[in-house]
């Protein structure tokens, strides 16, 4: 039966199992073997990632033509206006690639949100303020690079939700095993009732 194990990754860690000495990798925090992340996160970005030992599922969640969406929590250097919201809703032209149009919005810093090691950098003179942005692809360091072109560069960004799998229950380094959802083209499995776990620090 195939895996599907949602992680809440935090801020630093390495989207992958192997690393340089001294970096911390999935191999810090999830103990199942032979599990790969569908889909991935930057070092410096935090929240949820979906690992799953069966290649098929791995492709149909990280495949961008199956538009499953992702929503992401941004903590932004500025406040943006309208203007800024309906560029980044329009799609963005980043010079070697325009985005599709998405969801942005301006959002409250949520109540159940932990503080990030390190803390960002902030300008006493310049305010920050919270951005939910749902997307339906994911190239590299997009999020970062949609905010800057408008005029509003990240200072913190927490992906929250990947089509209908969430954070929800989830402390950073934690992770718990979910039922495999029926997708077009993959046949349903039998929920699985594994508790979330967290491996001690090394």
């Amino acid at each position: 039966m195939s895996k599907l194990i949602l992680f809440n990754k935090p801020y630093g860690v390495l989207c992958q199992f192997t690393g340089e000495a001294g970096r911390e990798t999935l191999a810090n925090h999830i103990s199942l073997p032979g599990v790969y992340a569908a889909g991935r996160l930057d070092t410096d970005s935090e929240g949820l990632l979906v690992l799953t030992d069966d290649g098929a599922l791995q492709a149909r969640i990280a495949d961008p033509r199956h538009k499953l969406a992702k929503t992401y929590l941004v903590q932004v250097e500025g406040i943006p206006d309208e203007a800024a919201l309906a560029r980044l809703r329009a799609g963005v032209d980043l010079g070697d690639f325009t985005t599709r149009p998405c969801q942005a919005r301006l959002a409250e810093e949520p109540a159940w949100l932990w503080p990030r090691n390190p803390p960002i950098r902030e300008r006493k003179a310049i305010p920050t303020s919270w951005l939910e942005i749902v997307l339906k692809e994911g190239k590299n360091r997009q999020v970062r690079r949609m905010t800057a072109k408008v005029g509003f560069p990240t200072l913190r960004l927490l992906r929250v939700r990947i089509g209908e799998w969430t954070l929800e229950g989830l402390a950073p380094g934690e992770w718990r095993e979910v039922a495999v959802p029926a997708l077009p083209g993959l046949a349903p499995e039998r929920p699985s009732a594994v508790p979330r776990k967290r491996l001690p620090r090394r």
